[in-house]
């Protein structure tokens, strides 16, 4: 019985005495994310709550020591030139090719693609991996695509594809 008492007393002494006494506050950083603790900062609002849906914490945490910026991840982008392949010949009279290529990893919104037709930048950069050439000219041709991210930045380039254009002759 003396046990049982004294573990009441200790579960007394241990257990807040009003867990409704504790108010939380909410606000945005200077990153606009928002933010939940139990010390006002300025501007705070303060977050109505329900009796009983309140927990207490055994310690305090700072949250000035917490971070609370998304980690970014640098994604090492690559891409491959999957058709034509190298020193391929294309028969075509009219010369028409269809160039493709894939992105490492998974192509996301605001990349853009950049056909290079030997040396030169082929139309303006695009947001997917093909491209329909037409009227390409008899003989050896070179092509290379980079990617640029959404500040405009070279984040990718594929290597050099030889390719060569057979087109009947008309003489």
């Amino acid at each position: 019985m003396i046990k049982f008492l004294l573990l009441i007393l200790l579960i007394s002494i241990i257990a807040p005495v009003n867990a409704s006494t504790t108010k939380i506050y909410l606000w945005r950083n200077e990153a606009g994310q928002l933010v939940y603790s139990d010390t006002p900062s300025p501007g705070a609002e303060e977050v109505k709550t329900n009796p009983g849906h309140v927990i207490e914490s055994s310690s305090s945490i700072d949250i000035q020591l917490l971070d609370i910026q998304k980690e970014i991840v640098p994604e090492d982008y690559q891409i491959i030139i999957n058709h034509p392949k190298n020193h391929d010949t294309i028969r075509d009279n009219t010369g028409s090719i269809l160039i493709s290529a894939m992105i490492q990893p998974r192509f996301k919104r605001g990349l853009k693609v950049q056909l290079i037709l030997d040396g030169e930048a082929y139309q303006t950069p695009q947001n997917h991996t093909q491209f329909s050439l037409r009227n390409i000219d008899r003989g050896e041709h070179q092509i290379k695509m980079q990617v640029f991210n959404e500040e405009g930045k070279v984040i990718a380039l594929s290597d050099p594809i030889t390719f060569y254009m057979h087109r009947a002759s008309i003489n």
